[in-house]
């Protein structure tokens, strides 16, 4: 019977530490993902929007871009800077407390 228990315990320990791997590579792949590039149609479906109101914030500064021989190209990190600089939750004041 103790061995059917440290066969448990065992498992679960392996089971904790694949958890926490998982966790880390998560972690890893999202600030990989940061620093990647995307063109303009991953950035007008991420944020469902025109490539008329994409070319609209890339005029007046809403979002910077690079461009190389006439294609665009954002960075994922400054897409969710966007996002977040815009984050409006009615629950809350602009200090993060209710």
């Amino acid at each position: 019977m103790t061995e059917i228990i440290d066969l448990l315990l065992a498992l679960s320990q392996e089971i904790k530490d694949l958890k926490v791997r998982i966790e880390l590579i998560r972690a890893t792949r999202a600030e990989h993902l940061k620093d990647t590039w995307i063109d303009n149609q991953d950035v007008m479906q991420t944020l469902h929007i025109s490539q008329r109101t994409l070319q609209t914030f890339r005029s007046n500064g809403t979002i910077p871009y690079s461009k190389i021989q006439g294609k665009f190209y954002y960075k994922v990190s400054d897409i969710e800077e966007l996002l977040q600089s815009n984050y409006y939750n009615p629950n809350f004041k602009c200090d993060g407390n209710k």
